[in-house]
Parts: C-alpha cells; sequence; structure tokens
C-alpha cells in the first residue's frame, strides 16, 4: 500500500489533504446552508424545511430601522479608527524589535507583548476599567499633577479611544509574528551593501525592511478590510454602558441583543449575510487595486 501511494504522488497528497478538506466541507461550507433562514420567518420548532418564506422581508426591515444608520456609522468610524491606529501598531513594534541587537533583551520584550494576547477580554476590560476607573491609576497620576479626576468611562468622547487603545494594547505584540517572519526571510547581503554604500539603521529601514515587509502589509490589510464591518461584540460590551449607548452601538451587540436576548435569528442572520456581503465587496474591488499599484494581491 505504502509503495503504492509512493509511486502515485498525486494519490498521496490528496489522502493527506482529505482531513483539511473534510474540516472545511463539514465545518465552514456546510453551516452556510444555515443563512438560508434570512428568507423566512424560521421557527425552530419546524425547522428550516417547515419555516415559512418571506423572501427580502428582513433586510427591509433591516434599512428600515430607525437606528440603523447610526449603529451602522458607529460601526465603521470604529474600523476606521482601528485600520489607522491599531493596524500599523504590529508593523511599527516589528521594526522597532528588528533594530535591538541584544538577543535576551529582545526576546524578554518579545514575551512581555506576545502575553496580553492570551488574556481574555473579560481580564482586559477589568484591567482598563480599574485603570481607568475614577479612583484609579489614571486619575491618582493626574491628581498628582494638579488635574481634576474624569469618569473616563461614562463619556462619549473617550469610549472610541479607550476601545481602540486596549485592543491596541491586547494584539499589538501578537501581530508582530508575521512581520517578524518576514523580516526574518530578508537576504542579509542587502543590509550589508546597504551599509557598504553608507546607509544607516534608518535608510535600511526605509530601503530594505519596509519594500520586503510590503507583501505582508498588503495582505494583511486587504484580510483587514473583509472584516470592516466586525467590531467584536465581547470587546465592545465590556466598556459599554447606557451614558456611552450611542456610540457604542455598533452591528456586532445590536445582533447579540437582537439575536440571541429577543431570538430574531433570521433578522440578524439577514444582518450578517449584509456584512458578508460588504466584505466580499471590499475585498475584491481593494484586491484589484492593490494588484494594479503595487502588483501584490492576495488571489
Amino acid at each position: 500500500m505504502l509503495r503504492k501511494l509512493q509511486s502515485n504522488a498525486p494519490l498521496a497528497l490528496f489522502i493527506i489533504a482529505l482531513p483539511g478538506m473534510l474540516h472545511f466541507i463539514i465545518f465552514k461550507y456546510v453551516p452556510l446552508l444555515g443563512n438560508v433562514i434570512a428568507f423566512q420567518k424560521y421557527d425552530m420548532f419546524r425547522g428550516i424545511s417547515g419555516s415559512l418564506w418571506v423572501g427580502l422581508d428582513h433586510f427591509v426591515t433591516m434599512f428600515q430601522y430607525a437606528d440603523f444608520a447610526n449603529i451602522l456609522k458607529n460601526t465603521v468610524i470604529l474600523s476606521f479608527y482601528r485600520l489607522v491606529f491599531a493596524f500599523p501598531a504590529p508593523l511599527l513594534l516589528a521594526l522597532l524589535l528588528n533594530e535591538i541587537i541584544h538577543t535576551t533583551f529582545k526576546r524578554t520584550v518579545q514575551t512581555v507583548l506576545y502575553f496580553p494576547h492570551f488574556l481574555s477580554w473579560v481580564i482586559v476590560g477589568g484591567i482598563f476599567i480599574r485603570l481607568l476607573h475614577f479612583d484609579g491609576m489614571v486619575n491618582d497620576l493626574l491628581s498628582l499633577f494638579g488635574l481634576e479626576r474624569t469618569y473616563w468611562l461614562q463619556q462619549v468622547a473617550y469610549f472610541r479611544t479607550i476601545l481602540v487603545t486596549s485592543g491596541i494594547w491586547k494584539e499589538a505584540g501578537w501581530g508582530t509574528i508575521i512581520y517578524l517572519a518576514a523580516i526574518a526571510g530578508v537576504n542579509p547581503n542587502l543590509y550589508e551593501a546597504a551599509m557598504v554604500d553608507g546607509a544607516n539603521r534608518w535608510q535600511r529601514m526605509r530601503h530594505v525592511t519596509l519594500p520586503a515587509l510590503m507583501p505582508a502589509i498588503i495582505v494583511l490589510l486587504l484580510l483587514r478590510i473583509g472584516h470592516l464591518l466586525d467590531s467584536g461584540a465581547e470587546e465592545v460590551l465590556m466598556f459599554s454602558n447606557p451614558l456611552v449607548r450611542n456610540v457604542a452601538e455598533v452591528i456586532d451587540t445590536y445582533v447579540y441583543r437582537v439575536g440571541l436576548m429577543d431570538a430574531q435569528y433570521s433578522y440578524t442572520t439577514a444582518i450578517g449575510m449584509f456584512k458578508s456581503v460588504v466584505g466580499f465587496i471590499l475585498i475584491v474591488g481593494l484586491n484589484r487595486l492593490a494588484k494594479k499599484t503595487t502588483g501584490e494581491s492576495i488571489y
């Protein structure tokens, strides 16, 4: 049997790939069929086959919902802030880590930066809530300089800043892994040639490291764009309260409240399909744009 497999490379490759293919078919593609309930008035006791078909009624309801425009605006603004501030953070950290010469110190810093990724949002939220509490450490520091204490978590103006900052603290270190791997693959001869030409550290970073990272940056940016309407219900709910509800309500929290708490499964599935279609259009459009302008793309 093994000899037959060794002589038939395509068959051996298929057998090796079969578990992965089955995993994606069973757990990724088959559940997609459940999206048909977006076009039904789904009744869990009748099932998909017995529920009534309502066509596009749920999509019409979604766009006619009075607060939907505000929810969509909050989602897009939050994603835009993350794109501008959170996306470049791992890249900057990777470039800085790459400049650290002392190996032990570099590994120690990497470990410290990776650690928040393994914390749940409940713990991260608890840490930031405690720090930003009226009697917390941040206000204690402000008091030392004669500044007034502030209710950071109860003010609309600080909600998005707190959310984006906590996200950067939690995930920026972990996000450096891909960039550090890409930097490790850069040909050392390029750095040596740049040094012979008199390039300093900043010039080597600008003319050697950054161009080498450009394919990874483009791919990660395109993948991030595809999740533009994903805000993360868990992290938003951690910092949300009635006083900041006007800016804290995003699509994911709305789906959580309406879909799970009010059991409107068909309606929230329609919202999920809307998010997926928007993400798909953005990925396809920006992938073509990136391919034309930079020559890099994800397919």
